[in-house]
Parts: C-alpha cells; sequence; structure tokens
C-alpha cells in the first residue's frame, strides 16, 4: 500500500532530530499493510549493517531487530540447544507467505505489541531481554514480557529504538513445549501458550500469549499439579486482559488457556517423569 502522507525517507545511519510524525522502517510488512495517516517520514533501518543473529562467548542468543523470520529460522535448524526446535513452531505461528518471511523481521513483531505476535510468545518465553537505544544514545534494557503491556502498547519512549532481544543460554537448554490454536486452518493465533522446563532446577515457566492482551509469565518453583497450574491460570490473568477480536471471543481464548496450560504441564512434568 502506498503511504501517501509520506514526504521524506532517511538513512537512520544519519543522525538527525526524531519529531512527530517519524517512523522507523525495518521489514515494512506492518507499515504498508494499510493506512498510516500520522507518518511523515521513514527512518530507515535497512543499511544499519547489523548482523542478524549470533551466539555470543556466553552462549546467549543475540537477534537483531532487523533480523528476518527467515534468517532466524534458518540459523535454528542447525542449533544444537534444546529449546531450538521452539523457534521454528513459533516462526510458523505466523502462517505467513515466503514474501512475508523473508521480509518481516524479529524487532518489527515486537514493537507491533499484538498479541497473537509469535516473536513475542518465543522471546517471552525463553527469558528474553530487549536493549533499547534512545535518541540521546542511552541504553536500557527491559524483559521481553515487560516490554509489550496491553493490545499494541509498548514501553518505548518517543524515537526510542529496539536494538536487539538476547536469550540467555540456560533457557536455550530449558524443554520447551508448545500449543497453539487459531479459529480457522490460516488464521492468526487465539491462544499460544508455551512452556519451558529450566535445565538446572526444573523450574517450570509458563508463558500466556494471544489469548492475552499482554504476555502472561505464570512460574513454578516445585513441580505444580493440576489444580495448581488452573489456580495459578485463574489468578494470573485478569477478567480485562483475556483479548477480544474476531479472531476469538474472551470466553472461547480463556477456555483454551486452561487446556494448553494442562497439556503443557502434563508434557513437561508428568511424562518427563516416566
Amino acid at each position: 500500500m502506498d503511504l501517501n502522507t509520506v514526504v521524506e525517507m532517511r538513512d537512520a545511519r544519519r543522525r538527525d532530530t526524531w519529531r512527530p510524525g517519524d517512523a522507523w522502517l525495518g521489514g515494512g510488512t506492518y507499515l504498508f499493510s494499510e493506512p498510516q495517516p500520522h507518518i511523515r517520514r521513514l527512518i530507515d533501518l535497512s543499511r544499519m549493517g547489523w548482523e542478524p543473529v549470533r551466539l555470543t562467548a556466553a552462549g546467549d542468543l543475540e537477534i537483531a531487530a532487523t533480523c528476518t523470520v527467515a534468517q532466524l529460522s534458518r540459523f535454528a535448524r542447525d542449533a544444537d540447544w534444546t529449546a531450538a526446535p521452539l523457534v521454528e513452531q513459533c516462526c510458523r505461528a505466523f502462517l505467513a507467505s515466503w514474501k512475508i518471511w523473508h521480509m518481516a523481521t524479529v524487532g518489527g513483531n515486537l514493537c507491533n505489541g499484538l498479541p497473537a505476535g509469535p516473536m513475542i510468545s518465543l522471546t517471552a518465553a525463553l527469558d528474553g531481554v530487549c536493549t533499547l537505544l534512545s535518541q540521546g544514545g542511552e541504553v536500557r534494557e527491559v524483559p521481553v514480557k515487560d516490554f509489550v503491556i496491553g493490545a499494541g502498547v509498548k514501553v518505548l519512549q518517543p524515537g526510542e529504538l529496539l536494538r536487539s532481544i538476547t536469550l540467555p543460554a540456560r533457557a536455550l537448554a530449558s524443554r520447551t513445549a508448545f500449543r497453539q490454536a487459531s479459529l480457522y486452518g490460516l488464521g492468526r493465533s487465539g491462544a499460544l501458550l508455551i512452556g519451558a522446563r529450566d535445565p538446572i532446577d526444573g523450574e517450570l515457566a509458563l508463558t500466556v500469549t494471544a489469548s492475552t492482551v499482554r504476555p502472561i509469565q505464570l512460574r513454578f518453583a516445585v513441580p505444580p499439579n493440576a489444580e495448581a497450574v488452573r489456580e495459578a491460570v485463574e489468578y494470573g490473568v485478569r477478567p480485562e486482559e483475556w483479548f477480544d477480536d474476531i479472531h476469538g471471543l474472551p470466553v472461547w481464548r480463556r477456555h483454551m488457556t486452561f487446556r494448553f496450560a494442562e497439556e503443557i504441564r502434563r508434557e513437561l512434568i508428568e511424562e518427563a517423569g516416566r
């Protein structure tokens, strides 16, 4: 879609004062998908030269905001971390075309802040941390689970940039379980839950996304029974936090969340102990 209100495009490598009507341009799959009448200038990140995805010396996985879904998927296919299959599962949750896979960025998915954003689900479940850069050069770090605070609402300040997301090595060694539901075959996620079992202390982290307006993470220091998981979901998600749109009513999303939470508990706690 043409953005007929845009009057200028600027290379992000050239510093300039941030002003109302500016927007960061990554892959552009969202920006060019619908009218953006408030945008006057696009700040293009495509020439920043950031390495898409890499393992640090400590074994952490650093994903640049400009890394595409296709690049992340390719990198994880050859990885030997226990949690590697989860990357492909979340990439496939886009149910997107080949073209979108090669243009859409991980950072763009987080910065849209949509409840069904599968890169939000992935990075929140693996204890990801966002590195944010301000226009003045200040750097701050925010856990992914706290980065999105509502449907389409993030903690980004005006002009602030998501530089990268880091997944710790310990989380990459977790056993994971993935559950996702849509109302129809090629539909947007109505509920997406991920369980991750810590490789050292056995703690279970259950991350609820898509069915809620923001990522909600529930942690169990000791192996929970069915009642403990149900109680945690019941009291961990406030009534107003169940998402409501054409892709699923809150009552259905809530039902699927309870169902998936118990399935994940059985897979990572009961079946693992056999």
